[in-house]
């Protein structure tokens, strides 16, 4: 049991308020007292403490979300630091509104999270899209190339928005990428919402402020022990404005913030400054205990591994079976685990990702192995080879900005009229979130079979007006 409250202003302020028996006459209304109406509601709501009135006084008097960023911007060597209580989306939003005006042009990884692409519209920025390699032997897009980066400099981007570990774990070989880039002058901002574990023990990969990159955004609720939602944005201010930064994440973000995302985020940071090393490499020790009783059963293919990618270039406590090389589904396999009360991260055909943290042990692996060898035994058949999923190797087709589509006059078309047409929506297998269409992009008949197939294995795609797919939004012509 490890103690943070010295070292976690936010958190020490969240355990002090709920101990000090307050009489609150602020927002939020359940005043922690809702089990009093209803003991189910009260469950919920009754440990929500704010931000205003709560960690601090309503004028924020003490300083305390202050004092708990500074600390963060300290321990990832940043010059502005802010904590968001809506995820890495609005981080990431926050970040990009703070790039340039509408008609700028900035270089985007195509397998970027969603967020990114709204942030885009509402900025009005126009994205050049780098496409990543793709693993012949594993179907996994191991990150964008320098050649690929070095193709959309003449098109003038001002600045460079990679996603930095991708879904399935695996990087672009960074260094050389910023460095170019900062040849240029142009900023790296780099979506680390996969990696807020990174750079807190040596196997497993730098963060990118360790990389010299110039912004960064995390979640602190995917692979750390934080609240659901929480985030945080950190920049250097050398070759991005501060004042923008502060605009924009000011002007996306709640004016209510919760408390306990907030406290969370300190209290994760406290914990990964000071035991993170240790942590990590209890996590190291099990996941290795996990991967070796899978690949005695099954061989040394059924999981991703380091010694698949570039060294360096994937997470190694990121679990992601392989069910194709069993000949299996990854879907039933999904089925099946929930059957025994385990949920896992994402399933499709031929992968299945189980998400590990620092909050896992010995205990947590080892049941989840004795859940799985069995129906992987039970479900395995003829193997397949791997292939690569929509959402990493659709090439867009630029029809209208996304801007402009987003905000015109759209019908909703038939499937078999929609071949040809422009999409107003962001259409997009969850998870990962990455789009297969984008709004402004042509829609293709690969994309639209692609989409079908993967609905029809179980997969669900998101975002699309019509969740069925038999009609889709288009711009009207």
């Amino acid at each position: 049991m490890y103690e943070l409250r010295a070292n976690a202003p936010l958190l020490d302020s969240y355990i002090g308020y709920l101990d000090d028996g307050n009489q609150p006459f602020t927002t939020p209304g359940h005043k922690q007292r809702a089990s009093l109406l209803n003991p189910d509601l009260g469950r919920v709501v009754d440990l929500d403490v704010p931000l205003y009135g709560g960690l601090d006084e309503i004028k924020l008097t003490h300083g305390i979300l202050e004092h708990a960023e500074s600390l963060a911007a300290q321990l990832w060597g940043a010059h502005w630091t802010r904590f968001s209580t809506g995820g890495s989306t609005h981080a990431n939003q926050a970040i990009i509104l703070s790039l340039g005006k509408p008609g700028d042009k900035v270089a985007v990884t195509r397998t970027t999270h969603r967020s990114i692409l709204t942030a885009l519209v509402l900025a009005g920025l126009e994205p050049l899209w780098m496409v990543p390699e793709i693993d012949g032997a594993t179907g996994v897009p191991i990150g964008i190339p320098l050649a690929e980066v070095e193709r959309v400099w003449r098109e003038g981007p001002i600045a460079l928005l990679l996603t930095e570990p991708g879904y399935l774990g695996t990087l672009s070989d960074l260094p050389p990428i910023i460095e170019a880039a900062h040849e240029m002058g142009i900023p790296v901002v780099i979506d680390a919402a996969w990696g807020g574990h990174f750079g807190f023990h040596e196997s497993l990969p730098p963060h990118p402020m360790q990389l010299n990159a110039d912004a960064f955004v995390t979640s602190i609720h995917k692979t750390l022990p934080g609240y659901s939602a929480s985030a945080i944005a950190v920049a250097r201010t050398t070759l991005l404005d501060h004042g923008r930064l502060e605009q924009g994440f000011e002007s996306t973000h709640t004016t209510s913030p919760a408390g306990a995302p907030l406290a969370s985020i300190d209290g994760v940071r406290a914990l990964m400054q000071l035991h993170g090393h240790e942590l990590i490499e209890n996590l190291l020790t099990n996941v290795g205990i996990f991967r070796e009783r899978l690949t005695q059963e099954f061989g040394n293919d059924i999981l991703l591994k380091v010694e698949d990618f570039p060294a360096g270039r994937f997470d190694p406590v990121k679990l992601i079976l392989r069910a194709n090389i069993l000949g299996a589904d990854g879907i039933e396999i999904e089925n099946e685990l929930i059957e025994s009360h385990i949920r896992v991260e994402m399933a499709d055909r031929d992968t299945v990702i189980f998400m590990v943290t620092i909050a896992d042990d010995a205990k947590t692996l080892s049941d989840l192995a004795d859940a799985l060898i069995p129906i992987l035994r039970k479900l395995s058949g003829t193997s397949r080879k791997s292939a690569a999923a929509l959402s990493w190797t659709v090439v867009p087709q630029r029809g209208v900005s996304m801007r402009e589509a987003y905000f015109g006059k759209s019908e909703l078309v038939e499937i078999d009229k929609a071949v040809g047409r422009i999409s107003v929506d962001l259409v997009a297998p969850y998870p990962p979130g990455v789009a297969v269409l984008a709004p402004g992009e042509i829609i293709t008949k690969e994309i639209l079979d692609g989409l079908v197939a993967a609905k029809s294995e179980g997969v669900r795609i998101a975002y699309a007006t019509d969740h069925t797919l038999s009609r889709f939004r288009v711009l009207a012509e």
